[in-house]
């Protein structure tokens, strides 16, 4: 199974406009942050988790060519707003492209992006999904691979993590209950938000995203959802832990 990285920033990505902070003035490409995206992909699999306003650049860099469903985290823009430009995979593979989120997300969805949604006279170039509600503690399957959804909190608002196998990602986590955690041991890679080093109030820290990682002792994790405030990635990444790295776009693994 491969995972590929298509966006590992924050709503604003990085560099944020009109933004003279050094880091948003970096010539590393690895300072350069796209919406947050994962694509994760095996024989006759080919998912997204989230689906931003970066999701088209996303697709043409990664040479994405295959969509078999899209699975949503949550309902804010930066995890959705790039619904329209799922058209040329309904065009290509002919038929609705399945969309997984929370009841309340789906919700959101139909009143933002109604016409996608709609039944009668819709425009025949309008994307088009069938909107599948994902329940917590009960594990579906995509393809024969089964996803299990890990409940967390983004703040107040309740968000969904993905198992998929011995992977796992959760973006915009602040707390997890011990039942949910449960669901993450025996992980190969783990995949956590970690936005700065100052406390926020809807996003783990850096040292509270390390803090998680020794709870649930992955072989490996990627940190994810990063600010620019958390500073350079070179000098970030020489810090953490060995079995801990700063996820950054266009990076690609293999579990």
């Amino acid at each position: 199974m491969k995972i590929y990285f298509l966006g590992t920033g924050t709503s604003q990505g990085i560099p944020v406009i009109g933004s003279n902070h050094p880091v948003c003035k970096s010539n590393d490409a690895r300072d350069k942050r796209l919406r947050v995206s994962v694509w994760i992909s095996d024989v006759d699999f080919s998912i997204i988790i989230d689906c931003g306003p970066d999701f088209r650049q996303q697709m043409l860099t990664s040479n994405c060519d295959r969509v078999d469903a899209i699975l949503f985290t949550h309902e804010h823009s930066d995890h959705t707003a790039g619904l329209d430009d799922i058209r040329p995979f309904n065009f290509k593979q002919e038929k609705n492209i399945p969309i997984y989120a929370h009841q309340r997300v789906l919700n959101n969805l139909k009143q933002r992006f109604d016409y996608i949604f709609e039944t009668e006279n819709k425009y025949p170039g309008a994307p088009s999904v069938d909107a599948i509600e994902v329940v917590n503690n009960q594990p579906f399957f995509i393809n024969k691979k089964q996803i299990i959804p890990v409940n967390a909190l983004h703040g107040n608002l309740q968000v969904f993590g993905y198992r998929v196998g011995d992977f796992a990602y959760l973006t915009d986590v602040k707390t997890i209950d011990e039942a949910e955690i449960e669901k993450l041991k025996g992980l190969k890679v783990l995949v956590i938000n970690a936005l700065r080093e100052k406390e926020h109030h809807s996003h783990f820290t850096l040292k509270q995203a390390l803090d998680f990682i020794t709870l649930v002792q992955p072989e490996k994790a990627y940190l994810t959802h990063i600010s620019y405030s958390l500073g350079f990635h070179n000098e970030v990444e020489k810090n953490l832990p060995n079995n801990v790295f700063l996820a950054y776009d266009n990076l690609e693994i293999s579990i």
